[in-house]
């Protein structure tokens, strides 16, 4: 084994060194950092939280009061929201209306998750040490491609404000990696990601489980790319950075998922 992982995959050097490997690349550095950002200058999950990519723009809708869920662990002042207070966020914002006209990235009933962050007090608030907490909570609707960003007041239980925007691609969630995986891997271009697994491991590749996962949004330059690739940005396309567990990266950088069409493509020139 040792002698065929050599073969494949190269000499491991410092720098940014990488070493051919059948019908994809193997990396023996770190990845993602600046590797394989989109045309556009699109961003990966280290570009910071969805609500402040999703900021600008959004509009404030009449509030709307859920019935609240139990309470669980609670915050006090700017503590970062406990794990009840997450889950109740969640609860509160996906109201019967909005989890029937939504759909996730497995095409279910409901918006798929995104992110959840404390938001910031009030401008008069800000010397008041009782200021409610409240967070904010973007989802990604899949049925018309939109992001929707809520912000909850934790201690009414009410939806204070929402936000709907188009065109905008906040960093992916842990189950959209997944997702993209599943189509990759069922993808006839896939098979040069199975290959290179099976050379580094012995073992054939059949579960995004057997992975690390990390991906990238990537948004298209309108006209360099052919066919429906080009939708990037108004759909949800993300490119993978796979990674072998305790084992090396696998370039798959020339691939994109769409996520809202659930095609894969590949990227020219």
């Amino acid at each position: 084994m040792r002698r065929t992982v050599h073969r494949h995959l190269g000499k491991v050097v410092a720098g940014t060194a990488i070493a051919v490997a059948g019908t994809a690349v193997m990396v023996a550095v770190t990845l993602p950092g600046t590797a394989g950002a989109d045309e556009s200058g699109g961003t990966g999950k280290a570009a910071g939280s969805a609500q402040q990519q999703a900021a600008d723009g959004q509009g404030a809708a009449p509030g709307v009061v859920q019935q609240a869920p139990a309470e669980g662990e609670k915050g006090t002042g700017r503590d970062p929201l406990t794990d009840d207070e997450t889950k109740r966020v969640e609860q509160i914002a996906v109201n019967p209306q909005f989890l029937n006209s939504s759909e996730n990235v497995d095409g279910k009933r409901g918006p798929q998750r995104l992110d959840v962050q404390l938001a910031d007090p009030e401008t008069s608030e800000l010397d008041n040490p009782n200021a409610p907490r409240r967070a904010d909570v973007t989802f990604y609707d899949y049925k018309d491609d939109t992001v929707v960003t809520k912000t909850v007041n934790l201690d009414t239980g009410k939806v204070e404000q929402t936000g709907t925007q188009h065109g905008v691609q906040p960093p992916a969630s842990h189950a959209e990696d997944v997702e993209a995986a599943e189509l990759l891997l069922a993808s006839p271009l896939g098979a040069g990601l199975k290959a290179d697994y099976k050379d580094a491991t012995g073992n054939e590749l059949t579960s995004p489980d057997q992975l690390l996962l990390t991906a990238m949004v990537y948004k298209a330059t309108p006209g360099r790319q052919s066919g429906d690739l080009d939708q990037c940005g108004e759909h949800r396309c993300v490119r993978l950075f796979p990674k072998v567990k305790n084992g090396p990266w696998i370039d798959a950088r020339d691939f994109v998922i769409d996520l809202s069409a659930r095609k894969v493509g590949k990227l020219t020139g």
